[in-house]
């Protein structure tokens, strides 16, 4: 029978979340309908060693990475501890660099993607990975175009996904491609994840947010932000009520914050507008006003460029309190 081989590549360290949820999920749709052509599996390693992935949990590896010389349907390079090491081995490297040129579609999980930095795949292509390693990668490969708010990115044939998880989102993605939406839908509910989530849906949850900055200024005014949601937050503004200029301000929250005030505000007004549709039962347009949104077309957008989802779709996923539609 033919098969879609896609190779898992692990390595000493590596995260077994990435691995497991690549999979799991592609093993699921083999099973789940009619896949017509099935994925096989296959997890590979630097000469066909265990792969330790934390304390007390060692993967058996199935294949030599340097052993692999058909051609591939998909190449997936995991993440984890041991990604820098093994970004820096010239024969990882260079056999990833190898079985990318006979894969249809190449993709990293997570810290993954500095593994395909080394490799030069990333290079003028624009690609994420877990917020947390976005800063690091960009300063090492000025060449690739690194955004840290996606959950996964696709850019020609490859795809490079965020952190930890995130593998689940772009196996599913996969599943999809391949296979179409029902095949991925129906894998996602037997793998009890509510909602497949979008590539463009910001990694950082609305919940889990960085605590708030240990600048004072910065502290203040986003304070002021978060109890006046509805009033005039322009830059000017928060700038007198903070005592100090514009440009001051504005590059204590690039300092402290990585972005400007008016973005903070954009953030902050989508992020309680979030709340509110989980919390209580008002409809969208006094969401909007609450949050100091001209209207309801206008939270629309913002939330869907932030979050990947529309409103309507956030509430019924999360669990609408009483709530009427959009």
């Amino acid at each position: 029978m033919e098969t879609r081989p896609v190779a898992v590549v692990g390595y000493d360290d590596a995260e077994l979340l990435d691995i497991a949820c690549v999979t799991t999920t592609l093993g699921m749709a083999n099973v789940t309908g009619n896949v017509g052509t099935p994925y096989q599996v296959l997890v590979v390693s630097p000469g066909r060693r265990p792969i330790t992935c934390g304390p007390g949990v060692v993967l058996q590896s199935g294949y030599a990475l340097e052993r692999l010389t058909s051609p591939l349907d998909t190449l997936i390079v995991s993440g984890g501890l041991g990604h820098a090491r093994a970004a820096a081995n010239p024969r990882i490297v260079a056999h990833v660099q190898r079985l990318a040129q006979i894969s249809r579609r190449v993709a990293s999980v997570c810290t993954g993607a500095s593994i395909l930095a080394a490799a030069g795949l990333l290079d003028g292509r624009r690609a994420t990975t877990h917020w947390r390693f976005a800063a690091g990668l960009a300063a090492r490969h000025p060449r690739i175009t690194v955004d840290p708010d996606p959950i996964y990115i696709r850019d020609g044939k490859v795809s490079t996904a965020a952190g930890v998880t995130s593998a689940l989102d772009l196996a599913l993605a996969f599943v999809q491609e391949d296979h179409g939406a029902e095949l991925a839908r129906l894998v996602s509910r037997d793998l009890v994840t509510y909602l497949q989530r979008p590539g463009n849906q910001a990694q950082m949850s609305i919940f889990t947010a960085a605590p708030p900055s240990d600048n004072d200024v910065v502290r203040r005014v986003t304070a002021h932000i978060n109890a006046n949601l509805a009033s005039d937050l322009d830059t000017a503004a928060l700038a007198e009520i903070a005592g100090v200029s514009v440009r001051h301000l504005t590059r204590l929250f690039r300092t402290h914050l990585g972005q400007t005030p008016g973005r903070a505000v954009r953030h902050l007004r989508v992020a309680a507008a979030a709340h509110l549709l989980t919390s209580t039962p008002l409809p969208l347009p006094r969401i909007a006003a609450r949050c100091g949104f001209g209207s309801a077309e206008t939270l629309r957008v913002a939330f869907l460029q932030r979050y990947g989802v529309p409103p309507s779709r956030y509430r019924s996923a999360t669990g609408d309190p009483g709530g009427r539609p959009d």
